[in-house]
């Protein structure tokens, strides 16, 4: 590892900078953030300080996204649910049901965890 360092005033400061990603991080990868940062400090500062945060958090988005649909999906043919067209409530309230239990199970195993 090769550092530079830069002269103010009569100290030598190097010059530290994380190598920043365009990533975008969507619902999951920001409450795993948070989680992190508030109950596991030492992993958070773990993964901020090498550089890999950014792409656990877009993994672990992608990966719960993944399963958020595939268990709903599961759901959805156990549990059909009511015709869309004529009881669009219904059908709105029964796969917002589905979608609520896919993602208890993925928030405890996955973001929480």
């Amino acid at each position: 590892m090769e550092l530079t360092y830069t002269r103010q005033g009569d100290y030598l400061l190097p010059e530290l900078a994380l190598p920043e990603e365009e990533t975008n991080i969507g619902k999951y990868g920001m409450l795993r953030k948070t989680y992190l940062k508030n109950h596991r400090k030492g992993m958070y500062a773990s993964l901020m300080l090498s550089g890999d945060l950014n792409s656990h958090l877009a993994e672990i988005d992608r990966t719960a996204r993944e399963r958020v649909e595939r268990i709903t999906a599961q759901l959805l043919a156990k549990n059909p649910a009511p015709d869309k067209a004529t009881d669009p409530l219904g059908w709105t309230g029964h796969m917002n049901s589905l979608k609520h239990q896919a993602e208890e199970s993925i928030l405890a195993e996955l973001i929480y965890s």
